[in-house]
């Protein structure tokens, strides 16, 4: 990929010229200005429907943006992500989760897909099995319980969709060990009967220190209820080091590979998913995978102008470096999604939190986001205020689904009122005529109307994309990740950053490894004064 400082293209310094001139748009005039608006700036693919006509853009942004694209060479970048090259050049890797989805081309990237493809296959077979009763625990019993051990996106992916998909759950529960506070694995290990519960361990190098420390406190207590001789029966492994995982007890027929070209963030759609399939099985799983698929084909083929990564991308590269606005809100109207703004924090947020430039220097622009948000309609009486009256401009996604998974009109005709509803209240506002005439109705003094008036003057003006999907299935579910998976991608390659390592997750770390030595000797070591009184205060009340 080419590296290019995007500030030094014609493009940005166009971008720069045109935000003088449409900063202050105002929205309601410029619908009422121009009646295709709406039609004009929003893009449908199959069952998405993509409204960015809320946004603080007109046409010409959109195109000065897409040139922006053009320069920075996103095309030769798209052709070098699908065909394998090793983008996450710090590391040496292709980036390739998408080869988990379908054979898109290339020597290389189809030795992929058939590497995938067998793993997928091992996966299927043993879910298959276990669904079936084939393959039981030590004592015959059909598994009904699962547990995810593993962190980062060894946990955030998987625990999205589980939560996602409840609609179409099997018989199987499962749960989800993470943290490494010992809180958290003693509160699940209360729920879960360890002579039906399968353990799936999750860890490419079988040595990510919160990973292994639940998993070998699990292992501890199944042998004392249970006995060492089931473990290989009721532990099963998703790594690429074999010899750590059979040294733990691990049946090697039970130990299912991960790949070097696929991040951990972009992971769910490889073994990394098994407890996604177990708990809806293969067909399931399948389906998740075949939508992500035909989001990577719509992300490669079609026009910027038309393409939904891109232009999402785009918005926020508006946004962030144009509007100076340093976070986004992701607000699924759907309690399934509950878990996708945390998930895409850390897709988000490790991908593109970078400082340094693919050259190796220090940027001087804006590069990243802040990504929060919860599900409506529970967010509207909690941030919104802030959203809605506050000082800051928060660009926000609206995601939603036409059609309920029961058929409980009521509540979903509420939701989605509230849905609509909140995305115009954010561009309208309440102009001062409209709040006083609010307040006149509603049979307020004058004396009242003029001490409350400012309080009820809402600017508007805030910016909104509409994402309305027909329905949450495995498949539309899939499009959704995948494309926010690309837009991530689109955004790196504009900030001309790495967006696949991480190595800013790996300093608290090392640094974790020292601390922990001292607290177990219950040295203060050498640190700075705080972190040292905050060890003796430790010490003493332990």
């Amino acid at each position: 990929m080419k590296n290019i400082n995007p500030t030094q293209t014609q493009a940005w310094k166009k971008l720069e010229e045109h935000f003088q001139s449409v900063k202050n748009i105002d929205l309601r005039e410029a619908f009422a200005q121009d009646a295709n608006r709406a039609k004009n700036l929003t893009i449908e693919v199959d069952d998405f429907y993509v409204d960015f006509s809320k946004n603080l853009i007109n046409e010409n942004t959109v195109a000065l943006l897409n040139d922006l694209a053009d320069e920075c060479r996103l095309s030769e970048a798209i052709e070098s992500y699908f065909t394998g090259e090793r983008i996450n050049a710090t590391e040496g890797r292709a980036v390739l989760h998408t080869a988990l989805r379908s054979d898109i081309g290339g020597v290389k990237v189809s030795e992929n897909v058939e590497a995938a493809a067998q793993n997928h296959q091992k996966m299927y077979e043993f879910v298959d099995g276990v669904h079936q009763g084939k393959f039981v625990a030590h004592n015959g019993n059909k598994f009904d319980t699962v547990v995810n051990i593993g962190i980062g996106g060894s946990d955030l992916g998987p625990v999205m969709i589980y939560e996602a998909l409840q609609a179409y759950k099997t018989d199987i529960n499962v749960h989800f060990v993470s943290n490494v506070e010992g809180d958290h694995v003693e509160e699940v290990l209360k729920k879960i009967v360890p002579e039906k519960t399968l353990f799936v361990i999750v860890s490419k190098s079988f040595g990510t220190q919160e990973t292994l420390t639940n998993a070998t406190t699990i292992r501890n207590w199944f042998e004392q209820k249970v006995g060492k001789e089931a473990v290989s029966k009721h532990f099963i492994a998703v790594s690429s080091n074999v010899s750590r995982a059979t040294g733990f007890g691990i049946s090697e027929d039970n130990i299912f590979p991960m790949f070097d070209w696929v991040g951990g963030r972009f992971s769910l759609w490889s073994t990394v998913g098994m407890s996604i399939a177990l708990a809806f099985g293969v067909e399931n799983f399948k389906k998740l995978l075949a939508g992500a698929a035909s989001m990577d084909k719509h992300f490669k083929e079609a026009p910027f102008e038309k393409n939904l990564p891109v232009q999402l991308a785009l918005m926020t590269i508006w946004y962030n470096n144009y509007f100076k606005a340093e976070s986004e809100a992701v607000l699924p109207y759907s309690q399934y999604l509950h878990r996708l703004p945390a998930y895409l924090q850390q897709a988000i947020m490790e991908s593109n939190g970078k400082s340094v430039d693919r050259n190796g220097d220090l940027v001087d622009y804006q590069t990243g986001n802040i990504v929060w948000g919860e599900p409506g309609t529970n967010a509207q009486h909690a941030f919104f205020q802030l959203i809605h009256q506050g000082t800051k401009l928060i660009p926000a996604h609206f995601i939603a689904f036409a059609k309920a998974k029961y058929h409980q009109p009521d509540h979903h005709n509420k939701l989605m009122a509230n849905f609509f509803a909140q995305t115009e209240a954010l561009m309208n506002g309440k102009s001062v005529k409209e709040a006083s005439a609010d307040m006149v109705q509603a049979g307020k003094s004058d004396a009242e109307i003029e001490k409350l008036l400012p309080f009820k003057v809402f600017e508007g003006n805030n910016p909104t994309t509409t994402i309305l999907i027909d329905e949450l299935t495995p498949e539309s579910l899939g499009k959704l990740v995948a494309m926010y998976e690309h837009k991530i991608f689109v955004e790196g390659v504009i900030w001309n950053v790495y967006s696949y390592d991480q190595w800013g997750v790996e300093l608290g770390k090392v640094l974790a490894d020292q601390i922990l030595s001292d607290i177990e000797k219950k040295d203060t070591g050498t640190h700075d004064a705080s972190t040292t009184n905050l060890l003796r205060r430790f010490y003493k009340l332990n």
